[in-house]
């Protein structure tokens, strides 16, 4: 059976640079460890709604999700999407190296390997190359929109495609640090898991308190934070408003757009890529440019990007 990349090249004729599919053995692999991070969190997420018959949802709980959400959130929308992705603004390297790794802590791949893919994405965006457009060759009917979706959400995560880091990422490859923070994505993902459960031992001093905040503050979170992610994948380039003409079938989608901190104004993202605010109207809520606003007096942000009256009104659909 031809792979993806070889049926793009086949019904294309035009080759994916950057792209090469996995031996076996990798792809083998790989497949196992996406199971593991995705089955997990589910499997977490089951045990943690069980334990709210019992005690229900403590403070402390409730707390560490969301601190935990909103640190590895960041680290995704400020961080990997905003700053390393598309360069929307600039800030220390100290800031930069921090947002890495609380990015990784997201457990949604190491950061070169999240950038390359992204920014292959916008390249190919619902088009042969894109790595995870829900329009590409599903076939007719409910059956092929739910097919799309599902690749788009999280089944191009099992593909035996790889995006070459030093095609579409060459700066983060040439960037030592950012290559250290890259290999130790497993040390990242221990910290993930485990630092709540620290948390929980420290402040109750018993194991069902440890083991409580793990469920929350590591699993549930983990869960919730991949599959907001992976809607914008999915959801936001198939159900929404389509205010800015783009190529490709990009969405805005207000329902997610507080727990997305802001990515689901996607749109507009795609419209203006390189702007460091997605939510480009005073009712669209922007927490991730809200946090990039923050950082400037502090001087922890510069040039940031931002889009002008006239390129919006330009941009319009008709």
């Amino acid at each position: 059976m031809a792979t993806v990349l070889e049926r793009s090249h086949q019904e294309t004729g035009r080759e994916v640079p950057g792209v090469r599919v996995m031996d076996e053995k990798m792809a083998r692999l790989q497949k196992r460890i996406v199971l593991v991070v995705t089955i997990l969190p589910f499997l977490g997420l089951i045990a943690a709604v069980w334990s709210l018959w019992g005690s229900g949802l403590s403070g402390l709980d409730a707390g560490l999700f969301g601190v935990m959400y909103l640190v590895t959130g960041f680290g995704i929308t400020v961080g990997f999407h905003r700053l390393f992705t598309h360069q929307s603004f600039q800030t220390k390297p100290w800031a930069r190296y921090a947002f890495a790794i609380a990015g990784s802590m997201a457990m949604q791949g190491p950061v070169i390997r999240w950038v390359a893919d992204h920014r292959r994405h916008h390249a190919f965006s619902d088009q042969p190359g894109d790595p995870h457009s829900p329009h590409l060759d599903e076939g007719p009917g409910i059956r092929g929109v739910l097919k799309g979706l599902w690749h788009a959400h999280m089944g191009w995560l099992f593909s035996d495609e790889q995006t070459s880091a030093k095609r579409w990422a060459p700066d983060f490859v040439k960037d030592p640090v950012m290559r250290r923070i890259d290999r130790l994505f497993p040390l990242w993902g221990v910290i993930s898991f485990a630092f709540p459960a620290l948390i929980g031992w420290a402040v109750t001093g018993t194991l069902a308190g440890a083991v409580s905040a793990f469920l929350w503050g590591s699993l549930v979170r983990i869960f919730v934070l991949h599959h907001v992610t992976w809607s914008v994948n999915s959801i936001c380039h198939f159900y929404g408003d389509r205010p800015h003409q783009t190529k490709d079938f990009s969405t805005n989608n207000w329902m997610l757009s507080l727990i997305s901190l802001g990515e689901s104004w996607h749109n507009n993202h795609h419209a203006f890529p390189t702007s460091a605010v997605h939510g480009l109207r005073p009712h669209q809520i922007d927490l991730t440019a809200g946090v990039i606003r923050l950082m400037k007096p502090l001087g922890l942000a510069w040039d940031i990007k931002t889009v002008t009256e006239k390129q919006l009104s330009s941009s319009v659909a008709a």
